[in-house]
C-alpha cells in the first residue's frame, strides 16, 4: 500500500488517525513539532517520523525533500498539523499572522504542490485537510487563525480543480472535536450548549470523516462541515 502523510501526529486528532491507519497495515508518515509521548508510540509501532516546526520555511523544505526522496507514490496527505493563538497572545500581531498562516496555509500550499506527482502516481489518491467551523463564521478572539483557516478551505477549491480528476482534495471544518484536560466544568457545559448535539464530536467522529472521503470515487472540491448543529444554535 502507498503511505499516508499526516502532519501533526503527536497527539490528540493526528495520533489517532495515525494509530488507527497503522493498525489496519497502511503505511503512515507522520511529522510533529515536540516530542511527546505519542511520538514515542508511533515510532515502535514503524510510523516513518519527521520532526518538522512549519513556522520555519527551511524545515518544511527539508521535509519534502525527504519524503521526496524516499517515495514515489502516495495514497494521500492529511494536513492535521495546526495551531491556535488568540489576537490577544504575547507576540506583536505581525508574528501572529505570520505563524497562523504559516501552519494553515504556507506549508499546506508547499507540500501540496511538491507532491503532487507523487499523489497522482498513486492515484486515486486525496489531500485532506483538517480546518475548522470558524473560517465560515470569523472570531473575535482568533482572527487570524480564522482568516487562516478560511484561506486553508481556499487551497481546497484551487487545489480540487487542479489536480483532478487524479486527486480529490477536500476539507473537514470540525467545531468541538475533543477537551482538553484542564477544561474546566464550567467551560465544558458553556461549550456544549453551542451545538444541537451537546457533545464532544470525539476522535472516532473525525476518523469516519477521513474515511468517507478517501473511501469515496466522487467527492471533491467540499468543504464538509462536523459542528453537531452548531450553525443552528
Amino acid at each position: 500500500m502507498n503511505p499516508i502523510l499526516i502532519t501533526g501526529v503527536g497527539q490528540r486528532v493526528g495520533l489517532h488517525l495515525a494509530r488507527t491507519f497503522i493498525d489496519r497495515g497502511h503505511p503512515v508518515i507522520g511529522t510533529y513539532r515536540s516530542q511527546r509521548d505519542g511520538i514515542d508510540e508511533l515510532a515502535a509501532l514503524g510510523v516513518e517520523l519527521h520532526r518538522c516546526d512549519f513556522y520555519e520555511p527551511a524545515q518544511v523544505q527539508a521535509l519534502i525533500d525527504d519524503v521526496a526522496k524516499q517515495h514515489s507514490r502516495m495514497r494521500a496527505i492529511i494536513h492535521n498539523a495546526s495551531d491556535w493563538l488568540p489576537d490577544s497572545a504575547d507576540h506583536p500581531p505581525e508574528e501572529i499572522v505570520r505563524r497562523m498562516m504559516a501552519v494553515h496555509v504556507d506549508a499546506p500550499y508547499r507540500i501540496n504542490l511538491a507532491l503532487a506527482d507523487l499523489l497522482k502516481a498513486g492515484a486515486p489518491s486525496d489531500i485532506v485537510h483538517l480546518g475548522d467551523y470558524v473560517s465560515g463564521r470569523g472570531s473575535k478572539k482568533h482572527i487570524a487563525y480564522a482568516a487562516s483557516k478560511a484561506a486553508q478551505d481556499n487551497l481546497t477549491l484551487s487545489f480540487a480543480a487542479l489536480l483532478a480528476p487524479e486527486v480529490k482534495v477536500n476539507s473537514i471544518a470540525p467545531a468541538l472535536v475533543l477537551f482538553n484536560e484542564d477544561d474546566d466544568a464550567a467551560y465544558r457545559e458553556k461549550t456544549l450548549k453551542k451545538s444541537l448535539m451537546q457533545r464532544e464530536g470525539g476522535l472516532d467522529e473525525m476518523q469516519h470523516q477521513v474515511d468517507y472521503l478517501l473511501d469515496s470515487q466522487y467527492v471533491t472540491g467540499r468543504i464538509i462541515h462536523m459542528d453537531g448543529g452548531r450553525h443552528l444554535v
